[in-house]
């Protein structure tokens, strides 16, 4: 039985590494290009598998190259991707994904067969999501596969942990069936209504849990993160790394965190455990290629923290 279902996108990443972004109009000379697996969904199951979560991923696929090859590399890693639909006459999603010398990127999605994700597929499969003791969603599938996955999930007493990204508001009703929210500032000053640099990030953050999350954590990129609910607040800091591309941060951030807390680790832990695991995807090119296994992320605590 699975213990934490992921609920995604897949794409195949299309990367070129530039020196700087171009301007409107301009034709610049890239570094360098290569291709590699991507999406969020995909990106926060393999995390979560590679760090420790017994993890099956349910995605949407087109029957072309690169949806076959998508789940040829899934069974190689060992993620079950066996529930995820192929879409007839839709091709697969894809992302291309600029990276400049300092670590940032710009990313144009193509959703492709990540659309027909849909509720009436979601209920096909019901029994099976609800084998799963935690339930991790993006926001790169359609709106409302995610609001019938939280009905469902909120009905059965299950867990979700919801990373709002691609930002976007959200129905109070959803937000009050949400167990884990994890947002980044933009996110959270999206859904909060509130300014960050008005009001505090504090502020922002009982915002989220007066509008009914049960926990929220706010990533702060290079400053960390902040956890809080109603028995604890936790601040942590980021570790200090050299970024080399920070494409998939969050979402190996979002996979590991589910998979600690579905370990039984307390949140200090988990938290702590993420942000090893983002600091370590930083320091790589590409999404799922950077994302760390469980033994790296302890190597590195105990390098760093003496974990």
């Amino acid at each position: 039985m699975s213990k934490i279902v992921v609920i995604g996108s897949s794409n195949t990443d299309l990367f070129a590494k530039i020196k700087d972004f171009p301007k409107a109009g301009e034709t610049i000379k890239g570094i360098s290009y290569f291709q590699a697996m991507g999406g969020k969904g995909a990106n926060q199951a393999l995390a979560a598998h590679r760090l420790g979560g017994d993890v099956k991923f349910i995605t949407s696929l087109g029957k072309d190259t690169y949806g076959l090859s998508s789940l040829e590399y899934y069974k190689k890693e060992g993620l079950d991707a066996s529930l995820s639909f192929m879409a007839d006459n839709t091709p697969s999603g894809v992302a291309m994904i600029w990276v400049d010398e300092k670590g940032e990127n710009s990313i144009v999605i193509i959703s492709g067969a990540n659309e027909m994700l849909s509720s009436g597929y979601i209920h096909e499969i019901e029994k099976e999501i609800l084998k799963a003791d935690l339930i991790v969603l993006q926001m790169e599938i359609p709106y409302d596969t995610v609001k019938t996955v939280c009905d469902i999930a909120y009905e059965h007493n299950k867990q979700i942990l919801l990373n709002v990204a691609p930002a976007r508001k959200l129905d109070a009703d959803i937000i009050k069936k949400i167990h884990i929210l994890v947002v980044n500032e933009t996110e959270a000053e999206i859904i909060s209504g509130e300014k960050i640099s008005e009001i505090g990030e504090q502020a922002v953050v009982d915002k989220l849990l007066a509008l009914g999350a049960k926990s929220v954590v706010l990533t702060l990129g290079r400053k960390g993160c902040i956890m809080k609910n109603e028995s604890e607040y936790h601040v942590i800091p980021a570790f200090k790394v050299k970024s080399i591309d920070s494409t998939g941060a969050g979402d190996t951030f979002c996979g590991a965190l589910a998979a600690g807390l579905n370990k039984g680790r307390s949140w200090k832990d988990s938290l702590i455990f993420a942000s090893a695991a983002s600091a370590i995807c930083v320091t790589r090119m590409g999404a799922q290629p950077s994302i760390p296994t469980e033994t790296e992320v302890y190597d590195f605590l105990r390098k760093t923290v003496n974990y």
